[in-house]
């Protein structure tokens, strides 16, 4: 679980370094096109991602969290500035990396639910299904509310059960 972690930690470092913004001259016939480093960025993750999701299935729980939580930075700044971690040709963010939150949520909300007080998981459940997810948020709040412990599941029902409708972040 250890090796996940410090896996992650090269990588989202090796991100902020710049060691995956790979440019070209964008024009009319090639704006869609991905670059090599974005393309290798994007692999990588998707990797990453799959070994936290099986991790949480074992081994320590606050080991794969830590994990999700440096892959969710690097999405977060993807949308914050796209060009800081990669390059976008057109338009940028997490939602071309092609995460399955079908998937990876459930295993988040496990690790997060592990040992995290309830007002701290809350909070992180709806920023994860707001940041990424919300157009599927009554289930992703389901699923949160089946892992959660007692005192987790009574300060969900704080949360609304809608899609929250946010103004782009700036």
């Amino acid at each position: 679980m250890r090796r996940l972690l410090d896996e992650v930690r090269t990588f989202h470092d090796a991100c902020l370094r710049g060691e995956y913004y790979d440019s070209f001259d964008v024009n009319s016939k090639n704006y869609m096109r991905t670059s090599e480093g974005t393309e290798a960025f994007m692999a990588e993750f998707k990797r990453l991602i799959e070994k936290c999701i099986r991790a949480s299935a074992k081994g320590p729980q606050s080991t794969a969290r830590e994990a999700f939580e440096l892959l969710f930075a690097l999405l977060r700044r993807l949308d914050r500035d796209p060009d800081s971690v990669v390059f976008f040709a057109d338009e940028g963010g997490s939602w071309q990396v092609g995460v399955d939150w079908r998937a990876a949520l459930p295993a988040y909300f496990r690790c997060l639910a592990d040992g995290t007080p309830a007002e701290q998981f809350v909070r992180e459940v709806d920023r994860a299904i707001a940041d990424f997810a919300d157009y599927d948020r009554p289930k992703h709040l389901a699923t949160a509310r089946r892992v959660a412990n007692a005192e987790q599941r009574v300060a969900l029902r704080s949360l609304p059960v809608r899609e929250q409708r946010r103004s782009p972040r700036t």
